[in-house]
């Protein structure tokens, strides 16, 4: 095995401009979802039950992450957690692969929260009409969240088909195999 590439987004776009990248989509998504969810149905808003919504806010970052883990489960043995705070008070978890696992399974583990927590939040968009502002917020709050890993999803589809993805320090490392003439 050799290394291919290695993407560190972070390093690639630095912080700032991915915080203002994720912040413009944020608005984005929320300015957009909010008239097409008004256009589809035109019902009243509420703001009963802004304690849920408060408690939704606060749980997505933890959902997105366990969305992350929940494909990585069978390769539990090669995956650690890590719990670092950032401006002394944010708890960040960082999920980390330390041992090749296959391309496939990385770029879905990437992609599964993006699927599967911006379908719910609006499908109860769309079922919760009174509420839909809530849900519109949380997507596009989670939207800005998942941009980074679109990024790495997007670094990742350019790669070998047969590729095995790893960790380190300096990044993730597509890794694909030596062939020997």
């Amino acid at each position: 095995m050799h290394c291919w590439k290695t993407i560190n987004v972070k390093k690639q776009y630095g912080l700032d401009r991915l915080f203002l990248l994720s912040s413009l989509l944020v608005i984005t998504v929320f300015s957009f979802a909010y008239v097409l969810l008004g256009i589809i149905n035109d019902t009243s808003k509420s703001d009963d039950y802004f304690w849920i919504f408060v408690l939704a806010f606060f749980s997505i970052y933890p959902t997105h992450k366990l969305f992350h883990y929940i494909p990585l489960f069978r390769f539990r043995d090669k995956v650690r957690f890590s719990i670092k705070k950032q401006f002394g008070f944010l708890p960040i978890v960082s999920i980390r692969i330390f041992e090749p696992i296959n391309k496939n399974i990385f770029v879905f583990s990437l992609l599964a929260p993006f699927i599967f927590i911006n379908l719910a939040l609006l499908t109860a968009a769309l079922l919760l009409p009174i509420f839909a502002h809530y849900f519109t917020i949380l997507l596009a709050y989670h939207c800005g969240m998942c941009l980074i890993d679109l990024i790495y999803v997007k670094n990742l589809l350019k790669s070998p088909k047969k590729a095995l993805i790893e960790e380190t320090d300096a990044g993730y490392e597509i890794l694909i195999a030596t062939v020997h003439t």
